[in-house]
């Protein structure tokens, strides 16, 4: 089964790390540690999907690139992951997270499909990685866990002219259940410069973790 994820869908990302696209109702969210948030209502669903824009320095992209596919190690370095894999389900490739979520909300968790191109385009190195939920994969759910059937996250990463990365990305997802304000806003102005933080020690620690395994 295919991926579903087009050519346009690569370059879309891609262009964003020369022509960031804020028409049509992108505000800035917040500003923190060199990211910029941008976030735009969804009318259907009254939740938000951002865009982010930063650099990671110190990280080379095609590091960050393969520190975000390597899955195992993941778990190594990111709190959030109760559980993730990736497994074959009726012949296609599909990846299973769950994600803890403070007490008393119920973890959530995802299934989803990903592809990775390293790009050449006229010369520059890009990496690219796209991803959204496959609710037509058969995975059973867990009791006590909401499934979110509605997600999609693109990364388009290229080196930033010295030894780091410039990122761009592009997500929204669908949590479901009564979600506090308070933990979206902070997910959003937190979370996201925070993972990138983190990012960015995995990144350093990875030569190390590769070594030892």
């Amino acid at each position: 089964m295919s991926l579903q994820f087009t050519d346009e869908d690569f370059q879309r990302a891609w262009g964003e790390l020369d022509e960031p696209q804020l028409d049509g109702g992108w505000e800035l969210f917040t500003e923190t540690m060199g990211v910029k948030i941008y976030r735009l209502y969804d009318q259907e669903t009254g939740l938000y999907e951002y865009k982010v824009f930063g650099c990671l320095a110190g990280c080379p992209p095609e590091l960050c690139a393969d520190v975000y596919m390597d899955l195992v190690y993941r778990k190594h370095w990111d709190g959030y992951v109760k559980e993730l894999f990736e497994k074959d389900i009726d012949g296609q490739m599909a990846i299973y997270w769950e994600v803890k979520y403070p007490f008393p909300l119920s973890n959530r968790d995802y299934v989803y499909v990903r592809e990775r191109r390293d790009l050449d385009v006229d010369g520059r190195k890009i990496w690219v990685i796209l991803a959204r939920s496959s609710p037509e994969t058969a995975c059973a759910e867990k009791s006590g866990v909401l499934r979110v059937k509605d997600y999609k996250q693109s990364v388009a990463l290229e080196s930033d002219a010295a030894c780091g990365t410039k990122v761009f990305m592009n997500y929204f997802d669908n949590p479901g259940g009564m979600i506090p304000t308070w933990l979206v806003n902070w997910a959003a102005k937190k979370g996201v410069p925070g993972f990138l933080t983190d990012m960015q020690k995995a990144c350093n620690n990875y030569k190390s973790y590769c070594q030892k395994k």
